[in-house]
């Protein structure tokens, strides 16, 4: 009789460890599914975005080094102490590499920052470059001569001079009669200014590359902001 509950023990406890080695493979497999699952990575994914788009990283053209470097400080200085962000300038990538800080205050700052920088390499000055940090509604414009006409050898070159006149007299006064700043890069134009201003600026842009002369120009640029200075 001993023997034969010795067997049956010995079957039972057999039959326990089976069910409990079952039980624990189960387990781990639920573990490793549910690390694995689409829903967890798909948890992950956004967080993972929201880190890599907390850096902006602006390219900087081989003829802009020398300025970059020589205004450094008037691009580093409110950047760091007013918009309190973090700026370096990648000397393997050639790049303006700027990103969050602890002490920043508002997410916006960070494409404010990359916006203001974006200006200066476009040839805009520092001092005009700065409004972008402190107003919400300017932009920046960028458009060639040949998106609007397409000049080739001397023909470009005389839409150029029409767009910068003796002494850049016309652009300075496009750029007061419109309140924008205008920069002329070879064959590409960039205006900063409000949403508004740019779209009378570039419309006078375009009729000078167009070839109207520049006296038309300013009379249909006077009237034009005298209307709207009227129904403001």
């Amino acid at each position: 009789m001993e023997e034969e509950n010795i067997v049956t023990e010995n079957i039972l406890t057999k039959k326990v460890a089976k069910k409990r080695s079952a039980v624990d493979e189960s387990e781990s497999r639920m573990d490793i599914s549910t690390e694995s699952s689409p829903l967890n990575q798909n948890l992950q994914a956004p967080r993972a975005k929201r880190l890599k788009s907390e850096t902006r990283r602006v390219a900087v053209p081989p003829h802009r080094y020398s300025a970059l470097k020589e205004h450094w400080m008037k691009i580093f200085t409110p950047i760091v102490e007013h918009m309190k962000l973090q700026i370096r300038f990648n000397t393997k990538l050639r790049q303006v590499e700027i990103r969050l800080s602890p002490e920043t205050p508002d997410l916006s700052n960070l494409q404010k920052g990359a916006d203001f920088v974006k200006a200066f390499i476009c040839g805009f000055d520092a001092d005009d470059a700065l409004a972008l940090l402190r107003l919400d509604d300017l932009f920046i414009e960028t458009f060639e001569i040949k998106d609007v006409k397409t000049l080739r050898g001397d023909h470009m070159s005389r839409a150029i001079g029409r767009l910068a006149g003796k002494g850049g007299r016309t652009k300075f006064t496009i750029e007061n009669v419109t309140k924008t700043r205008i920069v002329l890069a070879d064959s590409k134009i960039h205006i900063l200014g409000s949403y508004q201003s740019i779209q009378i600026a570039r419309r006078a842009i375009c009729n000078l590359i167009l070839g109207s002369p520049p006296s038309k120009v300013y009379g249909n640029l006077r009237s034009i902001v005298g209307r709207i200075n009227e129904r403001m």
